[in-house]
């Protein structure tokens, strides 16, 4: 039998919405790292994780990633996703 396909949807603290679906894959939460490039400029990655362990867990690999891009600083937020049956 196939999964239910449903939308997941993630609410950031500064009010950003992002809506993922429809999908049946067993995602629980939604990372956001925000990286303050030298030249005052950002550039911002995002993903999806099975679990809140597996999503912070990015945090450790963006600690790397900043040394070896010479960011001035970046921004890390997990937060969970609110699932439903229809896209918003």
């Amino acid at each position: 039998m196939a999964k239910k396909k449903r939308y997941l949807t993630a609410t950031m603290a500064d009010g950003y919405v992002k809506t993922i679906g429809p999908t049946s894959a067993p995602f629980t939460h939604y990372w956001r790292l925000v990286a303050h490039l030298s030249n005052g400029k950002t550039e911002v990655f995002w993903g999806h994780a099975k679990s809140l362990k597996e999503a912070t867990g990015k945090k450790t690999a963006s600690e790397e990633a900043a040394r070896q891009r010479g960011w001035a600083r970046f921004d890390f937020e997990v937060v969970p996703l609110i699932e439903s049956d229809h896209g918003q």
